[in-house]
């Protein structure tokens, strides 16, 4: 026998998990699903004050058990697992995930499942506890100042200095994204971190000159 015959032989010996019975491989899958549970719900206790997803949030239990599903067959055999990563190499995901935290439920799920493949459910348990004490701790913590989008329509720009001095005001550091003049009206777009956003609004609104003012956060959502 060659060198790379023994080569070839102990590497397809090494993925040949014979010892691997059904019990094992459900108690493993329950193990994720129960975790992915887990995930689901410090996920919605997360995001009560943005936008749910309750399809985004029910995938994440999917994602821990498909992925401990696809860890368990790949160590069972060489060809199954050629076979998969050749499969999911063709599979493109183009959703685009806006939210970060989102992004990090995602890996956190994904993680989840290849360890409780693995048979490391105690990792898994582990891995969960720090990830929830670490989101629910930053997560939580509140800005001391929330950057923010002013918007002001004015007549013309005749009042541009007084607005300007205005926002000053409150904000020094204010910073001017885009200023749109024409014939009939002058709009200001700026960006500022103001601790009173509704006396802001009520000294910009008083202006002469001033036809609306509207304040939003980065994300869209109203504020004040």
């Amino acid at each position: 026998m060659s060198i790379q015959d023994v080569i070839k032989k102990s590497f397809l010996k090494g993925f040949q998990n014979t010892n691997l019975l059904i019990r094992d491989v459900a108690i493993l899958m329950v193990m994720a699903a129960v975790l992915g549970i887990y995930i689901y719900f410090i996920y919605r206790i997360v995001t009560t004050n943005t936008f749910y997803s309750k399809s985004f949030n029910t995938s994440l239990i999917l994602m821990s058990v498909i992925t401990a599903a696809i860890i368990i067959a790949i160590q069972s055999s060489v060809i199954v697992s050629l076979g998969m990563v050749g499969a999911l190499s063709i599979v493109r995901f183009r959703t685009a995930v806006k939210e970060p935290l989102d992004l990090i439920f995602m890996f956190w799920s994904i993680s989840i499942g290849i360890i409780c493949g693995a048979g490391m459910v105690g990792l898994a348990f582990v891995l969960s506890l720090m990830a929830t004490i670490l989101v629910l701790v930053f997560y939580r913590l509140p800005e001391i100042r929330k950057s923010m989008i002013l918007v002001i329509n004015a007549e013309s720009n005749a009042c541009a200095d007084k607005i300007y001095d205005t926002v000053r005001a409150h904000d020094k550091n204010y910073n001017v994204k885009s200023r749109n003049l024409t014939k009939e009206s002058a709009d200001f777009l700026m960006e500022i971190k103001s601790k009173n956003c509704e006396s802001l609004l009520n000294d910009l609104n008083s202006i002469e000159g001033v036809i609306s003012v509207s304040m939003v956060t980065h994300k869209g959502d109203a504020a004040c």
